[in-house]
Parts: C-alpha cells; structure tokens; sequence
C-alpha cells in the first residue's frame, strides 16, 4: 500500500511539473520574439538544442522490439514525425506572432475534441450526444475567449488563431494516427525518433528559406532557445510520459486543465498580458467541455 501511494504521489509531481513546463513554451516563444527573430530561426534553434539528448534515446533503444519493426513501420514514422512535431510546431510558432501565448494555449487545449471527430470522421467510432455536447461546450468557450480579444487586438487575431488551430488539427491527427504504431517502438523510442525527423524537417526548410543569419542575435535569444529546448521539451516529455505510466491516462487527463491556467498566468507575469473576466469564463468553459470529452473517451 506504500509502494502505490508513493507512485501515485511521484506521478502527480511528474504530471504537474511535465504540464507547467510545456506551459511554458509559449511565454519563451513570445520573449524570443521581442529580440527580432522569426519563427523558423527559433524553431530551429529549439530543435537542434534538443537533438543531441534524442539522438542518444534513439541510439539507446534502436534493438528494443526491432523484431516486429519494417521498413513500413518507418515510413509511418516519418510521417507522424512530419505531422506531429514539425507541422504543428510550425503553425503554432507563426499562430504565436499574431495571438497572446494565453489564447494560443487556450486553443490547443482543445485537440482532444478534434481527435474525437476524427476518430468519428475516418475510423467512425460511435459519437455520443455527451461528446457532441462537450464539443459543443468547448468551442463555446473557445468563441467567448477569441471574441473578447478581436476588439483589442485587431484582425490579426484571426489569421494567429487560425494557425493554432490548424496546429492543434495536425498534432491531433498525430496522435490519432501513430496510437498503434507507439506501442511497435515503446514511448520514448517512436517519441525520439519523432522528434529526430521533424528536425531534419525544420532543418531542411530552413536551408530553403532561412535567412541563415543564425550566429547574429543576442545572447538572450540563444538562452531561451536552449531553455525552451530542455525545460519545455525534453524534460516535459519525459516527465509526463512517466506520469500516465504511473497514474494512468485518465487519472493524468485531471491535470490537463493546469495547461492554460498556468500559461495565462505566466503570460501575466512575464508578458504583462491583460486577464479580462471574458477570458477567464471562456477558459473555465473550455476546460469544462475538455474534461467531459478526456473522461469519456477513456472509458
């Protein structure tokens, strides 16, 4: 009885530190750009810090199920690498040029609705009218959230909202479509390998677009980029991958909610970004309708 209160009791500082971290990416994003760099510069500097710790998990677990692994296997692979880890972080790195860090979390939060529906749309799983409801619910609040910022913001809210939710569409359409392949590599092989090709994605898009000006900013930039890397990427995807293991996905979904909490009150902090009573309403919605659609699909 020990022993399982005490994992229990590591899962959950796993699961609130690997949550409050990943939260943090957002405000990093947005100091990073008060330096002048654009977004496929930073995205790559995030990536390439990161790379060398995936590269050694790679290398560490390249033997482990290789027995039940093809060249088939490989290509999905990519492909989910290419959806999951470099579409989605490009759309949310440029959505972040037009939009405060509190709504773009505000928004990704909602993937799991938009696994849901896909889910229904391609493998057509049985929607229930709970789910439908829930959904319902969550972009309810996600309306009631971006209508208080379009007066304050202007119309560029739309376009940075946009690319978020495109963002939260293809990192969803990763997890619908890599959950039976994760289990052919374990977690934190399909995770590093992933995450290697989506930096050979950054990396090649920015040797056809980049300005190459990589040695020519501040020391700052460099450090958040670094930051950003290990404490927002790195370590969160550890640390929460040994929280489910722990707790369970369900038990860890209750966690969920500290996402946007916890961003909006960075933003506050580290942004100055305003926390309006609208906001606050449409994030608890949010929260809400997530947490009605997390519960049931466990079940």
């Amino acid at each position: 009885m020990f022993k399982t209160s005490s994992k229990t009791t590591v899962g959950i500082i796993y699961a609130i530190l690997g949550i409050l971290l990943f939260s943090a990416k957002a405000v990093l994003v947005k100091l990073a750009y008060g330096y002048s760099i654009d977004h496929l510069t930073l995205l790559l500097f995030r990536m390439v810090f990161a790379l060398p710790f995936y590269v050694v998990i790679a290398y560490k677990y390249k033997n482990s199920k290789s027995d039940t692994i093809s060249t088939k296997d490989y290509l999905w692979l990519f492909l989910f690498g290419f959806l999951g880890y470099y579409l989605a972080s490009l759309f949310d790195f440029i959505g972040l040029q037009y939009i405060k860090a509190g709504l773009e979390r505000i928004i990704l939060f909602i993937y799991p609705t938009i696994v849901v529906l896909l889910s229904w749309l391609f493998f057509k799983k049985k929607l229930s009218t709970q789910q439908s409801l829930a959904i319902f619910i969550t972009y309810v609040g996600v309306l009631i959230t971006f209508w208080d910022e379009i007066g304050l913001e202007g119309t560029s809210v739309y376009k940075g909202a946009f690319l978020i939710f495109l963002s939260a569409i293809t990192y969803a359409s990763y997890l619908v479509g890599s959950g039976w392949l994760i289990p052919k590599f374990g977690v934190l092989r399909f995770t590093a390998n992933a995450m290697i090709v989506s930096t050979f994605c950054v990396v090649i898009h920015f040797l056809i677009q980049g300005d190459y000006a990589i040695f020519s900013y501040p020391k700052k930039v460099y450090f958040i980029s670094a930051v950003m890397a290990i404490f927002c990427t790195l370590i969160p995807s550890f640390l929460v991958s040994s929280a489910i293991e722990k707790l369970g996905a369900n038990t860890f979904s209750i966690f969920g909610s500290l996402g946007p909490v916890s961003t909006i009150v960075l933003a506050f902090v580290f942004l100055e970004e305003r926390i309006s009573l609208i906001q606050v309403v449409g994030m608890l919605i949010v929260i809400g309708g997530v947490s009605i659609i997390s519960k049931k699909k466990e079940k």
